[in-house]
């Protein structure tokens, strides 16, 4: 088979594969909006919900926390000597916090650098219903998926009282808010990137967290250099119901939307390839045929 017929097959499969993944979740996931809200609207529990960038800020070190061994520690006890990865999220998040710490994990493993050697990762939980218990099943699975058992002593799992959760969260830009009715908690996704000495250096936002830009959050923190803001598409985790399958509005149009572009890059794609083909315009004509000349004479 020729490069084009292996190039046409591959986006046909990409097509389908893209086609049947997003339309079937999209389809299933009923979107729980209020009912007075007018679709083209943030439901209320995101009012205020944000991700705000604070470079250069200074984390307060005196915070004090529970790691997942159940022992009183603070933040500064993970500063002075390499940066910092913090993650903001909560253990038994049925969305996308595990979203975030998977991405997050397998972008800090796909680096040459080596947590405990150029970097500490500290995941902080905003909920402060849930204790050491949550936070050391939740390390042992990410430390595990880092797949450098070596390193464990420099993944932090925290929890801690809702005072000093608000400080950090409000320190790092990260606002939240708690739905009574679903218990859960409606917030952005992303990670920040410490200096040594607990400064804001950078910001990720999303889920998936490419090596190349946790590389460059990590040297430049480092450095003590302090990034630029960056534009922001913020993910929010909102209305989860595992019983009925359900989604949050804002997070359903996002999968609908990307899902969609997708798809139609896809067709576009094929288009092309299938108009080039037929004006010849790969290979070029047999060898022996003259310019012009058709090779089926």
């Amino acid at each position: 088979m020729d490069a084009l017929g292996i190039l046409r097959r591959a986006a046909l499969a990409t097509l389908v594969v893209a086609t049947v993944g997003v339309w079937p979740a999209a389809g299933q996931g009923r979107v729980q909006s209020e009912a007075s809200a007018p679709s083209d609207r943030k439901p209320k529990a995101l009012e205020g919900v944000t991700y705000a960038q604070r470079l250069g800020d200074q984390v307060p070190a005196d915070l004090p926390f529970v790691d997942e061994t159940g022992k009183a520690v603070r933040l500064g006890d993970y500063f002075g000597t390499r940066p910092v990865v913090l993650a903001l999220a909560y253990y038994e998040c049925p969305m996308l916090c595990t979203q975030v710490l998977s991405g997050m994990t397998a972008g800090l493993k796909g680096l040459n650098f080596t947590a405990g050697q150029e970097f500490e990762v500290v995941v902080v939980s905003i909920d402060p219903g849930e204790g050491p218990g949550l936070a050391a099943a939740k390390k042992a699975t990410y430390v595990a998926h880092y797949d450098r058992e070596e390193t464990a002593g420099s993944w932090h799992f925290l929890t801690g009282r809702k005072a000093d959760i608000d400080r950090l969260a409000q320190t790092v830009g990260f606002s939240y808010t708690y739905d009574e009715k679903t218990d859960q908690y409606a917030h952005a996704a992303g990670l920040s990137i410490l200096t040594p000495d607990g400064r804001i250096a950078r910001y990720l936002f999303g889920i998936d967290f490419a090596p190349r830009d946790l590389r460059l959050g990590i040297v430049e923190a480092n450095d003590r250099k302090i990034a630029s803001p960056i534009d922001t598409v913020l993910l929010y985790c909102y209305h989860y119901d595992p019983a009925t399958g359900t989604y949050g509005l804002m997070a359903m149009r996002l999968v609908r939307t990307a899902g969609v572009l997708f798809v139609l890059a896809m067709v576009t794609g094929w288009v092309v390839l299938r108009r080039r083909e037929r004006r010849g315009l790969y290979g070029g004509a047999p060898v022996g045929v003259p310019p012009g000349a058709s090779h089926k004479a």
